[in-house]
């Protein structure tokens, strides 16, 4: 196995570890922002997009989504009117 096959072998098995750690409304929040294609600081989504997706309450969504970024796993980009958010590619 190459560096490069064995780099990104090594990342998603962190990945792995860190997605069995999260609640299963985490791991619907994850899910939706993953469906939206938010992979990179390009394709942002709002916590407004993510709520409309999942059918959770603001006030939940915003609490999981700062659990998401404690652990890594996303990023939030402060933007002129709103924050994005997008999932961290190797993690």
């Amino acid at each position: 196995m190459d560096k490069a096959t064995s780099d990104t072998f090594i990342n998603c098995l962190k990945l792995m570890l860190m997605m069995t750690d999260l609640s299963p409304f985490a791991q619907k929040i994850f899910d939706a922002l993953e469906s939206f294609g938010a992979t990179s600081p390009e394709k942002t989504k709002s916590a407004d997009q993510v709520m409309e997706k999942v059918k959770m309450g603001k006030g939940q969504i915003n609490s999981i989504l700062s659990e998401l970024q404690k652990k890594g796993i996303i990023k939030r980009i402060a933007k002129s009117k709103r924050a994005g958010y997008y999932i961290i590619k190797g993690v």
